[in-house]
């Protein structure tokens, strides 16, 4: 079965709310099995106008896992705590 990614371009607008949102994202994190691969850090464009401000990547055991994730009372906790401090774009991508 093939693994999957979810990868989220995240612009935060309200740091201190979204240090909230970390917390309890890590816990979901934690809860649910995620590998993570990326939690920010320097982004540098090599083509393209895209310009994201903070990327994640967590790796999942499958596209099911991904989804049980972000669908998880855990993580519903911590979108609860975003609500206001980020604009979040997330999407799940099957990998090899």
């Amino acid at each position: 079965m093939p693994s999957a990614y979810l990868i989220a371009s995240v612009t935060v607008t309200h740091p201190a709310q979204y240090d909230e949102y970390r917390k309890w994202s890590t816990e979901a994190m934690r809860v649910h099995g995620a590998e993570v691969c990326v939690r920010g850090g320097p982004v540098e464009i090599l083509e393209g106008d895209w310009d994201p401000q903070r990327t994640v990547i967590l790796k999942f055991p499958s596209v099911a896992a991904a989804k049980a994730f972000h669908d998880s009372p855990e993580y519903r906790r911590a979108r609860a705590a975003r609500e206001g401090a980020a604009i979040m774009r997330m999407v799940v991508v099957e990998g090899v």
